[in-house]
């Protein structure tokens, strides 16, 4: 016990030496021209010391917003503007999506297509059957990057048969514990699965969760880009390593959203109710069309 106790205090001092090393010395790290630098971004992106760093920057941060509201409503603001000018943007996928079917299920009936080429000054010429399957990553570009949006919005759907029928104080400490609980392990948890399935469809030699940087050095003397482009069919899409990316970046948004919420729920627990959707930026229909809000 007491061990585990030294290890986290250890680790929790390290951050600081760690973060500033890091940022003095971004050579080591961000030259992509040097492979060994490569390997040492692949490696402490999913290490205990990148975990360390973002775990002792919320401590640090929650422990100045405790006593200064006002920055802490300024975190929240700037995470929740993040989210939404993200989800904002992406959503248009959505539309990009309907008109891509339509132009495959046009041009395959009515003039028997087997290409279509899309594309101002460099065109892109596919088979249908790439464009077809293309319409995935239109799907999962909004299921990712959209997912913080829509939590920001309320438009995830939840069962409150308890959380209703208690009081707003109380609501509050079980939005805080299931931040604390469910939302930011989740989120580490998928973002370390997939940094490394990430890494493995980009390099070879692929790097593994269980090797040390000092294997990863070793390794960087072969290390070459290798990006899959692999379908599921010989003229289909091949560029699923994008789904990998975009995995990576779904749990970095849920995390931050699970920062943003917890601290939300503490400033409308402290404050009180009339606190409720202090700041928060959500869409609306229109003047007349209240009834609706929220439903979108």
């Amino acid at each position: 016990m007491m061990d585990s106790i030294v290890w986290l205090f250890q680790n929790l001092l390290m951050a600081f030496y760690n973060l500033g090393y890091a940022v003095t010395h971004p050579g080591l790290w961000l030259d992509w021209t040097d492979k060994q630098a490569i390997m040492r971004f692949i490696y402490y992106g999913g290490s205990v010391q990148f975990f360390f760093v973002v775990f002792t920057i919320f401590v640090v941060v929650t422990i100045v917003g405790l006593f200064r509201n006002q920055f802490m409503w300024g975190c929240v603001r700037v995470m929740e503007g993040i989210a939404n000018t993200i989800g904002r943007f992406v959503a248009w996928a959505g539309l990009i999506m309907v008109l891509q079917q339509f132009i495959i299920v046009f041009v395959q009936r009515i003039f028997a297509a087997s290409e279509i080429s899309m594309g101002f000054g460099t065109v892109l010429t596919k088979d249908i059957s790439w464009w077809a399957e293309g319409l995935k990553f239109h799907n999962a570009l909004i299921v990712a990057l959209c997912a913080t949006y829509t939590f920001v919005q309320g438009g995830h759907v939840r069962v409150d048969l308890v959380y209703s029928a208690i009081s707003h104080r109380a609501k509050r400490v079980i939005d805080m514990l299931g931040c604390l609980v469910f939302m930011m392990p989740v989120a580490v948890l998928t973002w370390m699965y997939g940094w490394y399935f990430m890494w493995r469809h980009l390099v070879v030699p692929k790097p593994s969760a269980s090797d040390t940087l000092e294997r990863l050095l070793t390794k960087s003397r072969a290390l070459r880009w290798n990006v899959e482009t692999i379908g599921f069919s010989p003229n289909g899409f091949n560029a699923y390593f994008l789904f990998k990316i975009l995995l990576v970046f779904y749990a970095g948004l849920v995390f931050m959203q699970a920062i943003s919420f917890f601290y939300r729920s503490y400033l409308e627990w402290k404050e009180g109710e009339a606190s409720t959707g202090k700041y928060l930026d959500r869409d609306t229909l229109g003047a007349g069309e209240e009834a609706y809000e929220g439903t979108h």
